[in-house]
C-alpha cells in the first residue's frame, strides 16, 4: 500500500494505477524527504512531479508544506488516480493551509515546452525503460523552469547510467536503495 508518510496528510492511503507505474517505496520517499527537509527545501516550495504515476512524491511534498504542486502524467488512468489522490490530500489539509495541486494530463515534454512556471523542487521518476536520450531531453527542458536554488531528484534503476546533465544543472550526489538509484542535482548559478 502506498501512503503519505508525514505532514498533515500523514498515513493517508493513496490509490495506485492498476498498471504502467512503479510507485516510489516508502523507504525511498522517506530518504528523499529527510534530505530535503534537512535543507529546508519543502516548506513553501513550488514542486513539479514529472511522470507522476500516483502522485505520491508531489503529494508527500504538499503534505509536508509545499505551497504548490503540479503532477504531470500523460496516462489518462494514472492522471485520474492523481486527481483522486490530490482531492484526498486537499480534504486532509487544514483550511488555512490548503496547497494548490494541479494535474496536467499530457506528456512531460509538452508540459515543459508550454509552461512558464518556475519550480523549486523537481521530481523526475520516469519508467525505468525510458531511454537516456528522452531523459536528457526532459532534463534540458526542466532547466529554464528552475528557480535559482532549485533541486532536481531523478529516480532510476540502479542499472541505469548517470543521467546526462545539461548546462544549468550540477550533479550533487547519488544514493542507492536496492534496485533504485536517486540522482540529485542543483540548479547551476547563472553565468556572468
Amino acid at each position: 500500500m502506498t501512503r503519505i508518510i508525514s505532514g498533515f496528510a500523514g498515513s493517508l492511503a493513496l490509490r495506485v494505477p492498476r498498471s504502467g507505474t512503479r510507485p516510489t517505496s516508502d523507504r525511498v520517499r522517506e530518504a528523499i524527504f529527510s534530505a530535503l527537509e534537512s535543507r529546508d527545501l519543502v516548506d513553501g516550495a513550488r514542486v513539479l512531479d514529472l511522470y507522476a504515476g500516483s502522485g505520491a512524491l508531489g503529494l508527500e511534498a504538499a503534505s509536508r508544506g509545499a505551497a504548490e504542486v503540479v503532477l504531470v502524467e500523460r496516462s489518462k488512468p494514472a492522471a485520474d488516480v492523481c486527481r483522486a489522490n490530490a482531492d484526498a490530500v486537499r480534504r486532509a489539509a487544514p483550511r488555512s493551509g490548503t496547497p494548490r495541486i494541479r494535474v496536467d494530463a499530457r506528456p512531460v515534454a509538452a508540459h515543459l515546452e508550454h509552461s512558464d512556471a518556475t519550480a523549486d523542487l523537481v521530481f523526475i521518476d520516469p519508467p525505468y525503460d525510458l531511454g537516456e536520450p528522452e531523459l536528457a531531453r526532459d532534463l534540458a527542458l526542466v532547466v529554464p523552469r528552475l528557480s535559482p536554488d532549485a533541486v532536481v531528484v531523478v529516480e532510476r534503476s540502479s542499472r541505469s547510467p548517470e543521467p546526462t546533465w545539461p548546462a544549468g544543472l550540477e550533479p550533487a550526489r547519488r544514493r542507492d536503495y536496492g534496485e533504485t538509484t536517486l540522482w540529485w542535482a542543483d540548479a547551476a548559478p547563472a553565468g556572468p
